[in-house]
């Protein structure tokens, strides 16, 4: 695979396939006895940046046994390459040939990438359809947030490993090494992962379909293989591996800086969002183990910003003890702190302010939606006044730009709400003129994402508004947010239609994904590579009907393609909490206001701790 070096000159960023990054690890490959190639469907730089690889590839090369190296999604000019030159998609760590390893494990971060895996696995020389791969082919496994509604992606994937892998690698590789050295072959070791906690081998379950397209039935085909498949949870963080010795990017990645996890899960419970559903239970990092793992992290990567990450940093417990303990450690390298997200109010903005000396461009806030009522709905528990507050606190602190994240076609919107939109943003110019922001200096960026009803949300039972619908929405904003202040982005609704599609569907989607790979679909979450046209042609090649699963409302009582997948949230409370949002009730966050019976705790045996002095009540970190 020498040969790769005379490609480089010739794409257009070469740095995205050389490897030999800084903290990269090359193992080797005779001692080892398991190999694994970590995937990721998209770009590099974009991979990079993907938290998840870098925990497990620190994983499984700590193990003497086994090594992990990466790949990414080709860009169309060394996709090209390859095609012409009958070069195979290689791994960066030892340009090896993907068809050589053991193991090739995806992370599925986005509905959009599904064509890229096909793609990739093309490029690599092996069988997309995982019933025809030959027994020295490599396992295709799969995991990640789109691994919660694996059913698309069925037909294509020997296993998927539905939730947190810190724990659940270790018991697969083992299972792997072991079938091995017994002479087992491709389907006895599929048999015994099956039996590890969070495991879910397609092939091992049967469907079966109603005369009008509904699933009546599904079925594991084996009685040793469970009904459900339970996601695995890492019970406590601060023993949990994490990479403080990460690989840094040769080239600058989406997001170019250290990552320190902070916690895990959202209790704040917006009922559209599925990773407050997935990642639950809120588990948190002690103070002590943060600082110390910030240390190392700066001083083994060389980043100048550590960012803080989680679903929502604001709301860790400890954040102000841990923001002066990190600013002590880094005042002699300068190394500076951020926080990936905001809440809309002035404490978040006044921990934006002694996070920055000096004034970062821009400050987002994600009030949703226009309306309280509508917010009240989707379970945003942010006010306009609130909003307007923390507006006002960043225009005074020194920021004149200003993001404001909202989403159109949610549940009940009406065209009051969208008027709400228009009224929020013109608010928040009259805050930032009265705040006194240079004339000319003051920007609001409005950006309108579509509504996607997504598996194991209170929402998941809502069809979505249809692209027509959405594309009027988004006219009407486009027609009243003139003012030459306020830039304007937002989704492409052909885009959120086809995400809906695979969001919500059933494994006779496959057909439509080889139908839609063989027309060139690929990087369809890049606007200039999207094609609804291409699209429409794979769904009448496969004679599905993509508005069946976009557009259809999905009953209480019905099987639903992902039923069979637990995420430890019991289906009672996502009842009550869709029809809640039908009366525009809003459910509390229970780190704050005591348990509101989603479930997880007895699902997953955890005590809640009692509330603190100041009201705080936060779930242990040891879930056992």
């Amino acid at each position: 695979m020498r040969d790769i070096e005379r490609l480089l000159p010739r794409v257009e960023k070469p740095g995205r396939y050389v490897g030999g990054e800084y903290n990269a690890v090359k193992k080797n490959w005779e001692i080892v006895k398991v190999r694994v190639a970590f995937a990721f469907p998209d770009i590099y730089e974009v991979g990079m940046s993907h938290l998840g690889l870098q925990i497990l590839y620190g994983i499984v090369n700590g193990r003497p046994d086994a090594l992990m190296e990466r790949v990414f999604a080709p860009w169309p000019d060394m996709e090209a390459l390859l095609r012409a030159e009958r070069v195979p998609l290689f791994s960066l760590e030892s340009r090896r040939p993907l068809a050589n390893f053991d193991i090739l494990a995806f992370t599925l971060p986005y509905e959009l990438t599904y064509t890229n895996v096909l793609n990739m696995l093309e490029l690599a020389g092996i069988n997309p359809v995982a019933a025809k791969r030959q027994e020295k082919e490599p396992l295709v496994i799969g995991g990640g947030p789109c691994a919660f509604n694996p059913e698309p992606l069925a037909d294509f994937f020997d296993l998927f490993v539905i939730g947190e892998g810190e724990e659940v690698v270790h018991e697969l590789l083992d299972t792997y090494i072991r079938a091995r050295q017994e002479g087992k072959g491709r389907r006895e070791f599929l048999r015994e992962a099956a039996a590890i906690k969070g495991v879910y081998v397609p092939a091992f379950y049967a469907v079966d379909y109603r005369e009008d397209g509904g699933i009546a039935s599904f079925r594991p085909l084996f009685p040793d293989v469970p009904q459900k498949v339970t996601k695995r949870v890492v019970a406590n963080l601060d023993t949990a591996p994490f990479p403080v010795r990460p690989v840094v990017p040769c080239i600058e990645a989406v997001h170019d800086r250290g990552m320190l996890e902070i916690f895990r899960g959202c209790s704040r419970g917006c009922r559209f969002c599925q990773a407050g559903i997935i990642y639950r239970p809120v588990r948190e990092k002690t103070l002590g183990c943060l600082l110390a793992q910030g240390r190392e992290l700066a001083k083994n990567t060389g980043y100048e910003e550590i960012s803080l990450t989680s679903l929502s940093s604001v709301d860790y417990s400890q954040l102000l003890p841990l923001i002066d303990g990190l600013a002590k450690d880094f005042k002699a390298s300068k190394v500076s702190i951020a926080l990936p997200s905001l809440r809309a109010d002035a404490f978040a903005v006044e921990i934006a302010r002694r996070l920055q000396e000096v004034r970062k461009a821009t400050l987002t806030f994600a009030p949703e939606a226009g309306t309280q009522r509508l917010r009240n709905v989707i379970n945003k528990q942010v006010t306009q006044e609130e909003l307007l507050r923390a507006a006002e606190a960043a225009f005074a602190a020194g920021w004149w730009r200003i993001k404001l994240y909202f989403m159109v076609g949610l549940p009940t919107e009406t065209p009051e709400d969208l008027d709400g939109i228009v009224a929020l943003v013109n608010e928040v110019l009259r805050v930032g003129e009265k705040c006194g922001v240079p004339k000319g200096k003051l920007r609001v960026t409005v950006s309108v994402a579509c509504f996607v009803p997504k598996a194991h949300t209170p929402f998941q039972w809502e069809p979505q508004v249809s692209r027509k619908a959405l594309m009027e929405k988004i006219a009407f904003l486009k027609r009243r947010l003139r003012d030459r202040r306020i830039d304007l982005d937002w989704h492409d609704p052909a885009m959120s239609f086809l995400e809906a599609v695979f969001a919500r569907g059933d494994r006779r989607l496959g057909a439509v994904l080889l139908a839609a790979r063989r027309r060139g679909c690929r990087f369809d979450g890049w606007r200039e590579h999207f094609s609804l046209g291409r699209w429409l042609e794979a769904f009448g090649a496969a004679g599905v009907n993509p508005e069946d699963y976009a557009y259809r409302r999905y009953w209480y009582e019905e099987v639903l393609p992902w039923d069979h997948i637990d995420t430890g949230v019991s289906r009672e409370f996502l009842i009550a909490e869709h029809q809640r949002a039908y009366r525009e009730e809003v459910t509390p966050d229970c780190r704050w206001e005591g348990c509101v019976a989603c479930g997880i705790c007895p699902a997953l045996r955890v005590s809640p701790v009692p509330a603190k002095e100041d009201g705080f009540v936060s779930l242990p970190n040891n879930l056992s």
